[in-house]
């Protein structure tokens, strides 16, 4: 491990302080960067975590993918931690903090809205962000790839429903174009490119094809490093005038989601030890599980509440505490690998 990947924690730390400073002090640069969006998805953004998924696509070998039924442990952990555990503990934790802890420091209408943008995360499941994280893990990017891949097919039925039951309302409109588009640009594109690349490799250096492979992805890993550098400053810049703007709003929006993170971790990395999973399908599956589709959390929150609605500030808080949390559940994995193999 370099010294880039060894201090990352660092670099994302001083990511996020670049991003609220230059974020107040030329906000119109970021408004532009904002600006450029389709369908709710910015297409900057886009492109730095399309940056960052496509080393880990090539490194998907699709002759290996049909063995992953014979170990279907690793698939059920992620579907029962994100559809039948996460949206219900996420629901409780708002409940909790806004109706009970927090009940006399927010009107009841902001504190609706919240619970509300909380819930829009805890039911929209990770779709990109994940590959990184099952790549800094070392996991299995094969079992990786299936395992999202059923997630999002499972996302495209159960959103609209899972959404409706626990905001209480019947006419959720699902953002179609927000969540095709995100999954064309984070999973199909990436992985399309991967195998093309993978197959162009393989063909041309013959016998060393896997050595070519790994020799190739290993000259864009400081590009996906500093895509998930750029990516975190963006992000923190956009929000900065929030940020600074209502600073106890953030700090209680983000310590029902950070519990909640940590919690959910906590579970499925216990239930994949109890399963003895391999560590590098337990790694990813227990990520995939705690982070957030929060392009879709944010879309469907600004479409039922409003642009500067208390839901849309709780999806956004839930991207700002995202990164830097994983981050450290990332070093957390990598650290108990030996709990496994």
């Amino acid at each position: 491990m370099g010294l880039f990947e060894r201090y990352l924690s660092v670099w994302v730390g001083l990511s996020i302080i670049a991003g609220v400073v230059l974020g107040s002090l030329i906000p119109g640069a970021f408004e532009v960067v904002a600006g450029l969006e389709y369908a709710h998805v910015n297409i900057v953004v886009a492109v730095l975590i399309w940056l960052m998924v496509y080393p880990m696509m090539i490194q998907i070998d699709f002759s290996s993918i049909k063995d992953v039924g014979k170990k279907p442990k690793g698939l059920a952990l992620t579907l029962v931690v994100n559809w039948l555990i996460k949206p219900f503990t996420m629901a409780a934790l708002g409940w909790l903090f806004f109706k009970g802890f927090f009940v006399d420091w927010v009107d009841p209408q902001t504190a609706n809205e919240y619970i509300a943008g909380m819930i829009l995360l805890g039911v929209a499941p990770c779709t990109a962000m994940v590959f990184v994280w099952s790549q800094l893990t070392k996991g299995d990017p094969n079992y990786t790839l299936v395992q999202v891949s059923i997630n999002d097919i499972i996302m495209v039925f159960a959103f609209a429903p899972l959404t409706a039951l626990l905001l209480g309302v019947t006419d959720i409109q699902v953002p179609w174009d927000t969540l095709l588009l995100s999954v064309v640009l984070y999973v199909v594109l990436p992985l399309v490119a991967g195998a093309l690349t993978r197959k162009a490799l393989d063909k041309k250096h013959d016998q060393s094809g896997q050595a070519a492979i790994d020799g190739f992805v290993g000259k864009l890993k400081p590009w996906s490093m500093i895509g998930l550098l750029a990516t975190v400053v963006l992000l923190f810049g956009f929000q900065a005038q929030s940020i600074l703007d209502k600073p106890e709003a953030i700090v209680m929006i983000a310590i029902p989601l950070i519990i909640q993170t940590y919690g959910i971790f906590a579970i499925a990395y216990f239930l994949a030890i109890k399963l003895k999973l391999s560590h590098k399908v337990a790694a990813p599956a227990c990520m995939i599980g705690t982070s957030n589709f929060f392009e879709l959390a944010v879309a469907v929150a600004i479409s039922l509440f409003g642009l500067h609605s208390g839901a849309a500030l709780a999806t956004v808080v839930g991207v700002l505490v995202e990164v830097p949390v994983m981050l450290s559940l990332v070093y957390f994995a990598n650290r108990t690998r030996h709990w496994f193999d």
